[in-house]
C-alpha cells in the first residue's frame, strides 16, 4: 500500500505542475478544468502525505 500512497503524491505534484499554469494559459471553459485539476492534485498529494506518514490513520 505505501506503494500507492507514494504514487499519489507524485500524481498530485504532477497534476499541480501542470494545472495552475495551464489555469492561466488556456482560454475561459479549459482554465475552470485545469483549476480544478490543480486542485485535486493538491488533495491527492496531501492525502498521500498524510497516508505515508500516519499508516492505517482512517482505521480505527
Amino acid at each position: 500500500m505505501m506503494i500507492l500512497y507514494s504514487a499519489m503524491i507524485v500524481v498530485g505534484i504532477a497534476a499541480i505542475a501542470w494545472g495552475l499554469p495551464a489555469a492561466h494559459r488556456l482560454r475561459s471553459p479549459f482554465d475552470i478544468l485545469a483549476a480544478l485539476v490543480a486542485l485535486a492534485g493538491l488533495i491527492a498529494a496531501l492525502l498521500g502525505a498524510l497516508l505515508v506518514l500516519v499508516p492505517g490513520f482512517f482505521l480505527e
